[in-house]
């Protein structure tokens, strides 16, 4: 393969499946990959995460033997037998332990340590990827997290409880700063887009992307079909209930009105009465917590 495999690197609930979806549909010339080394990190025998903790539920997974090697070498493969670029979108704190934790190289690439490293995967292996970035205001993404954890949806995710160490921020910004640091990433061609630039200007923010990443772009890649969305249903399944907005849309289209910012007070008013006092009060210290490592990057991001 000519190009290198692109690696859109997020944080939840960053509208990344709606995005994955315009790149879906360059099916003669992508292989779309969707969250892979989740599976490493929350069911193998190499996990970090702290959910899954009952051995037969990680087993009924089919995920239980998978570590960090075999989904790399899944996609390294696939892609050679189909001769396409890959385009893979994850979660960048799925590479690395919870709550700042020593990561070290994960066993199968051959453990030990690499100085600065913050991930479990090599650097000779980080190197083989395009690295580009997409973020969303925490004060968006962290009220869409906890939904998820909620009756209807919580029945749905399996998921049951809300955990701040899953919101992703902290550990997109130390792989951000390890990457551009070891020269992984061009400091001169930064490839971050904002969520919310996307929405507002759908055509353009994924025109830049494509001219960033040697993507073709076609107008018609913000369109999608019944196939398409077949398509993408089989690569969400893993996570079902996780992508059910992006799965019922048939196009990434402009947002009709400008998004509104409410106060801090109005926000917190709007949080209590979706969410009671307490969820409310976690809420907004989560995002709080966060808002720094959002500016961090935003000011990075591609202008469109």
């Amino acid at each position: 393969m000519a190009s290198r495999p692109i690696f859109c690197a997020t944080h939840p609930r960053a509208c990344s499946t709606a995005f994955e979806r315009v790149f879906m549909t360059r099916r003669d010339s992508l292989q779309c990959v969707h969250e892979p080394f989740g599976d490493a990190f929350y069911f193998g025998p190499e996990r970090l995460s702290e959910r899954y903790n009952d051995a037969a539920e990680r087993e009924a997974s089919g995920m239980a033997n998978t570590t960090y090697d075999d989904v790399l070498e899944d996609i390294m493969v696939g892609a050679q037998k189909e001769g396409k670029r890959v385009f893979i979108k994850d979660m960048a704190y799925y590479l690395q332990a919870s709550d700042g934790k020593p990561t070290g190289i994960a066993p199968s690439f051959g453990g030990g340590n690499e100085e600065g490293n913050p991930t479990n995967v090599p650097i000779d292996v980080l190197k083989k990827f395009q690295f580009t970035f997409l973020i969303r205001h925490p004060r968006r993404s962290i009220p869409s997290y906890h939904r998820c954890t909620l009756p209807p949806l919580r029945e749905v995710t399996g998921w049951d409880y809300f955990s701040a160490n899953e919101a992703g921020y902290v550990e997109l910004v130390r792989l951000f700063d390890f990457l551009l640091k070891e020269g992984i990433v061009d400091k001169d061609n930064l490839t971050v887009l904002d969520a919310d630039d996307m929405l507002d200007n759908p055509e353009g923010s994924i025109r830049a992307f494509c001219e960033h990443t040697d993507i073709d772009f076609t107008p018609e890649m913000l369109k999608w079909n019944e196939a398409d969305r077949e398509y993408a249903t089989v690569k969400f399944a893993k996570w079902n209930g996780w992508h059910n907005d992006a799965l019922k849309a048939y196009a990434l289209n402009k947002r009709t009105h400008a998004q509104k910012i409410n106060s801090v007070e109005a926000e917190n008013a709007e949080w209590r009465d979706k969410y009671g006092a307490d969820a409310a009060k976690m809420i907004r210290t989560v995002v709080d917590e966060n808002i720094p490592h959002y500016e961090y990057l935003k000011q990075f991001a591609m202008k469109v």
